[in-house]
Parts: C-alpha cells; sequence; structure tokens
C-alpha cells in the first residue's frame, strides 16, 4: 500500500477482549513496517504481564513518573482505566503527521474520542466483539486477572461497547483474519475521501 503526506493516524478501540491488540499485532507485519507503518507505544503504571517487555507493549512506570509526565503535557491523552493509569505519547503522533507513514494507536474508548477530538483527521475504528457470551470467555481465557480486576473490566466493557457510535468505523471481530482486512480496507478508503483528496490533482484531471 503506498502511502502519502500527511502520514495517518489510525485510532483503534475496543472493549477488553475485544481483540484490538491482536489486530494491531496483525496490521504491523515486517512489510507494513518497511512501509512505514508503526505502532504508538502508550505508557501505563500497571504490572507487566508475562511475556511483554518494556517498550514493546508498553512503556512501564510507576505512578508518580507518570504524573510528572503529565504534568509536563507529555500525552496527546491520558486516562485511569479499569484501576491503572493510560497514556498516549504526543511526540509520535506529531512526526507521523510531519514526515508521513501510518500510526496505530491501541486505546480505550474514552482516551481514542480525546485523540480524535485533539487529531480530527485521524481514522477511529471501534472493534466488536460477536457477542457478550463471546467477551466474557475471551476474558476469562486470557488468565491475567484476578476475580477482582475481571469483574472490573467485564463491566467496563459492556460500558464501552455503547459507545461505538462515536467512532467512525466498526467492524466485528468474529474472525481474526477477516476483521483485520476489514480494518486494512478501512485504512486503504480513508485516504480516498473527497476532503483527502489533493484538490491540485483533481483540477489537472478535471481542468
Amino acid at each position: 500500500m503506498a502511502l502519502s503526506k500527511p502520514g495517518k493516524i489510525v485510532i483503534i478501540s475496543s472493549p477488553s477482549g475485544g481483540g484490538k491488540t491482536s489486530i494491531c499485532r496483525k496490521l504491523l507485519s515486517p512489510v507494513r513496517r518497511r512501509q512505514g507503518w508503526t505502532f504508538s507505544i502508550s505508557y501505563t503504571t500497571r504490572d507487566r504481564r508475562r511475556g511483554e517487555r518494556n517498550g514493546r507493549e508498553y512503556h512501564f512506570v510507576d505512578d508518580r513518573k507518570f504524573d510528572e509526565l503529565r504534568k509536563r503535557d507529555f500525552f496527546a491523552e491520558h486516562f485511569k482505566v479499569h484501576l491503572y493509569k493510560y497514556g498516549t505519547p504526543r511526540g509520535p503522533l506529531e512526526k507521523v503527521r510531519r514526515q508521513g507513514g501510518v500510526m496505530i494507536l491501541d486505546v480505550d474508548a474514552k482516551g481514542a474520542r480525546k485523540l480524535h477530538r485533539e487529531y480530527p483527521e485521524a481514522i477511529s475504528i471501534f472493534i466488536l466483539p460477536p457477542s457478550v457470551k463471546a467477551l466474557k470467555q475471551r476474558l476469562r481465557q486470557r488468565g491475567t486477572e484476578t476475580r477482582e480486576q475481571l469483574a472490573v473490566r467485564f463491566k467496563n466493557a459492556i460500558q464501552e461497547m455503547r459507545s461505538f457510535g462515536a467512532f467512525d468505523y466498526v467492524v466485528i471481530n468474529k474472525e481474526l483474519k477477516v476483521a483485520v482486512r476489514q480494518v486494512l480496507d478501512i485504512i486503504a478508503a480513508d485516504g480516498l475521501r473527497v476532503d483527502k483528496v489533493d484538490p491540485e490533482q483533481i483540477r489537472r484531471i478535471t481542468g
């Protein structure tokens, strides 16, 4: 897929268990990374899960460091989600705006809405599970939370699912491969919107 300037900011959100993280990983294939696709690595105060590395999935910081960064306007958005703080660094977004490429963001629904207000040209996509039953099963199968944390995540997930109307696009993640293809189609088609096409190019065609 050819990239054009300015760069594309793609905000992907879903309730916990909706599959946004799995979709983001599939989007960022080695080929697309060579084409300028990158991932916005958020900051969080939660503990690392098994297999995670600092600076890969997240930048893991304590509350004091997070609050220092927040006071410096380091974050484009930040919220307390479930029991922990999460923030999206502003610098990488501005770099993509200037230099081109595609920046993929994996954020919760509240953070996504705030980012879209600050970056109205961004593409916002909400990922829904095929059913509430499937969502609950996915959350349990992860085995990464305590019973208390799981209850908080499920309660918040139900509320977040009702916010899909605030997004540009909705994808139902019944089958991961299909959902990834649909997200790629959205990103490709968005560049062809009338308000994003170079008017000079159109004038040269139409005379």
